[in-house]
C-alpha cells in the first residue's frame, strides 16, 4: 500500500519579507492545493505523472524535481550507509507550474517527506529542511526557504540566517487570504532578473523598518499596524509590470475593503487579506471578472495552513 503525503501551497514574501517571510494556505472549501506524492515498495525505482496539470511538467519524468529529490535523498541514505530500495513514486500534480505559489517547493517538500517516511525518518525536521531549501535552490536559482520552510513546517516562517533557518510567527487566525491564478506564467528567472542589481539606501531602510515592525505587530496582534505595514518596497515596484492590471485591481480590492493585496512569491498569482468573509467573497468575485485571463484560472478564499506537509488517504 502506498503512502501519500499532501503539501500545501505557500505565499513567498508575503509583501513584507523578501526572501525572509512564508505562509502556508489552504482553501476553506477543503480544497487540496498543492502536491501529492505517493511512495511505495517497486522492484525498480520510477516516477509517474499524474493530475490536473501534470501537461505542463517535462515529459522525461527524469528531468522531474521529483526524481532528483529521490537522487539526493540516496546520496544522503550512502552517506549514512543505509541500504537504498527501489521505489515507485508517484506525483499528483495539483497546482500550475510557475504559479507563484510555491509549485516546485510543494512537489520538493510532498517527496522529501515521503521518502523520510518510508525509511523510518532517517533524518530530522532541520535536517530534512536544509536538503529541501538545497534542491530547491538548483532550480530557482539561489538558496532560499520561504516556500518550502511553510509547506513542510505549516504557518508563518521567518527565514533566519545560518544553523536556524526559520522561525513561526504568530497569524491572524480571523484573516482570510484570498488567492488569484491568472492562468499566465512568470517565471521566477524572468522575475528576479526585472530586479535592479542594487537598491537605495532608502528603501532598505523602509524595507527593514516594514518587516521588524510586521514581526512586532504580529507578536502583540496589533492587526491594523500588521497588515498597514504589508507593503513591498523591493519587488512590486518593478514585478507589478509583469502581472494584469494589477495596480488597477489592487486598488478597488483596496476601496472593497481588503487589508492588505499583494504578489504572492514571484507572480502571477496576488493575494488580498480580508478579516471578514463578505469582503473575501466580494473581493473573489471582482478578482474573477478582472484578474484572471482564463477559463483555467482560479480564485480561492483561504486560511493559513498550520499543519504543513501530512501524510493523507487517497483512493
Amino acid at each position: 500500500m502506498a503512502l501519500s503525503i499532501f503539501a500545501p501551497v505557500s505565499i513567498g514574501n508575503v509583501s513584507v519579507g523578501f526572501d525572509t517571510l512564508g505562509l502556508a494556505i489552504t482553501p476553506i472549501d477543503g480544497t487540496l492545493l498543492g502536491d501529492v506524492v505517493s511512495i511505495k515498495s517497486a522492484k525498480t525505482s520510477s516516477l509517474k505523472l499524474s493530475g490536473q496539470y501534470v501537461d505542463k511538467l517535462p515529459e522525461n519524468p527524469q528531468d522531474n524535481i521529483v526524481w532528483q529529490c529521490l537522487l539526493a535523498f540516496e546520496r544522503v541514505l550512502s552517506n549514512l550507509e543505509i541500504e537504498i530500495k527501489p521505489v515507485v513514486l508517484t506525483l499528483d500534480k495539483k497546482l500550475p507550474v510557475g504559479s507563484g505559489l510555491g509549485s516546485s517547493a510543494c512537489s520538493v517538500v510532498a517527496t522529501l517527506v515521503a521518502l523520510n517516511k518510508f525509511y523510518n525518518e532517517p533524518l530530522k525536521e532541520k535536517e530534512l529542511l536544509r536538503v529541501m531549501g538545497q534542491i530547491e535552490g538548483k532550480y530557482s536559482g539561489s538558496v532560499h526557504y520561504d516556500n518550502v520552510a511553510p509547506s513542510f513546517l505549516g504557518g508563518l516562517q521567518l527565514m533566519l540566517p545560518a544553523e536556524q533557518i526559520c522561525q513561526s510567527l504568530p497569524v491572524f487566525e480571523d484573516c482570510y487570504w484570498v488567492m488569484a491564478y491568472p492562468d499566465i506564467v512568470v517565471s521566477t528567472k524572468m522575475a528576479r532578473e526585472i530586479l535592479p542589481p542594487s537598491f537605495d539606501k532608502q528603501v532598505t531602510i523602509n524595507f527593514g523598518q516594514n518587516l521588524a515592525g510586521f514581526v512586532d505587530a504580529s507578536h502583540r496582534k496589533d492587526k491594523a499596524l500588521a497588515f498597514a505595514l504589508l507593503k513591498d518596497v523591493i519587488a512590486e515596484p518593478y514585478r507589478h509590470s509583469l502581472l494584469p492590471d494589477f495596480l488597477p485591481v489592487r486598488h478597488q480590492l483596496i476601496m472593497q475593503g481588503s487589508l492588505a493585496v499583494g504578489i504572492s512569491g514571484s507572480g502571477p498569482t496576488i493575494f488580498s487579506v480580508c478579516d471578514n468573509l463578505d469582503i473575501a467573497e466580494q473581493n473573489k468575485a471582482y478578482m474573477q471578472e478582472h484578474y484572471l485571463q482564463s477559463k483555467h484560472g482560479f480564485v480561492h478564499i483561504c486560511k493559513p495552513d498550520m499543519i504543513g506537509a501530512r501524510e493523507i488517504k487517497t483512493s
